[in-house]
């Protein structure tokens, strides 16, 4: 299974996976402006965690959607910071194997 964990997958996923967020915010801020069904701010947060942070941050600052949801952005912010302490262990661990 580790052997699918290459660079080249590992880009492939986290493009991927902005790419979702960045439409999924999208797509949820033109069905808040129509009325119709929303993306549940769960699914925003998980495309988040699982590596699309910046997709998220792109697609909450230009469609300017949910920007002033503080129990949201902090949340937001709660992932950035756990996903900085993650990669920092990860890098640290390596450095020091």
């Amino acid at each position: 299974m580790l052997a699918h964990l290459t660079p080249a997958n590992i880009s492939t996923a986290l493009i991927a996976v902005n790419f979702a967020a960045f439409a999924a915010f999208g797509i949820d801020k033109s069905h808040a402006e129509n009325g119709r069904w929303r993306i549940r701010e769960s699914t925003l947060l998980m495309l988040a965690f699982i590596g699309g942070t910046i997709g998220a941050y792109a697609g909450r600052s230009l469609f300017r959607h949910k920007t002033r949801k503080q129990p949201f952005n902090r949340d937001l912010a709660m992932i950035v910071v756990l996903q900085v302490l993650a990669l920092g262990w990860f890098g640290w661990t390596l450095l020091s194997a």
